[in-house]
């Protein structure tokens, strides 16, 4: 039994046509056209992906990892001549008549979406902090203020210092939920959106970074040397208590899809 599988869609003017292999080299790309969206797709075995092998399949990254691949590499090859709506990972439909169908309910909300991602891209903003490295910041700025006021008794002067770096982690939390904001100011004046992520803990220890936020952004493509300059300085000026951001991008705006029942 064969299936439709969605890879993304586009503006039908832009995206003509689309050759090369889908997920597998024995089914091509394809493209089904509605009105002014056209949806790139090819065909697949639906017990790949449909049943309670296919479950543990999915499961398998040495399986998916590679079709994953191949998925986003479609998307990205329709995304050099148009905006595109990219779909997730195995979204499969079970005739293109059913696929029609889907496109004719969600033609409106497709269409906006495209309007909204042309010559605009998603690029990714992760934050990492040195947590023991800006501690200790904090810690030194909290002693300078002290200044003679701590003890010349070496044992009362222990108390006392191990009293101001019980607060250092209040103070360091409120800081950085300051600074975070501000940082998102800072690259908002040079996207038209921010998305929240999950952030998942790397398991990296505290003096490797601990991963402190997770943004994706829509950048217009004018923009985009402007932003990446603005995360530049945002790291060198918090460099010294740990904080950096990484950059990475342009990827298909998953973050910023409509969303669609399908």
């Amino acid at each position: 039994m064969f299936a439709t599988y969605l890879y993304c869609l586009a503006r039908s003017g832009a995206l003509a046509a689309i050759d090369g292999p889908g997920l597998d080299a024995e089914h091509p790309l394809d493209l089904i056209r509605f009105k002014d969206i056209v949806a790139v797709v090819s065909t697949v075995r639906a017990d790949d992906f449909v049943g309670a092998p296919a479950e543990a399949r999915m499961s398998d990254l040495a399986w998916v990892g590679p079709r994953a691949c191949r998925h986003e590499a479609v998307i990205e090859r329709a995304m050099r001549v148009s905006p595109v709506v990219p779909a997730r990972f195995a979204a499969l439909f079970s005739s293109r008549e059913i696929l029609a169908a889907w496109l004719d309910a969600h033609h409106d909300a497709i269409s906006i979406a495209l309007d909204r991602f042309a010559d605009h891209e998603e690029w990714a903003v992760k934050g990492t902090l040195d947590r023991r490295k800006a501690e200790a910041r904090f810690l030194d700025a909290a002693l300078a203020r002290q200044g003679g006021a701590l003890s010349s008794s070496p044992g009362r002067r222990y108390f006392e210092e191990r009293r101001i770096q019980a607060g250092i982690g209040q103070e360091l939390d409120a800081w950085l939920k300051e600074v975070s904001a501000g940082i998102a100011r800072a690259l908002l004046e040079h996207a038209v959106e921010l998305r929240e992520r999950e952030v998942v803990s790397g398991g990296a220890p505290d003096e490797a970074g601990a991963r402190i936020l997770n943004w994706a952004f829509l950048v217009p493509r004018g923009s985009v040397g402007d932003f990446g300059a603005q995360v530049q300085r945002i790291n060198a000026e918090h460099a010294l208590y740990g904080l950096a951001l990484d950059l990475s991008g342009p990827w298909p705006p998953y973050s910023f899809c409509p969303s669609l029942d399908s």
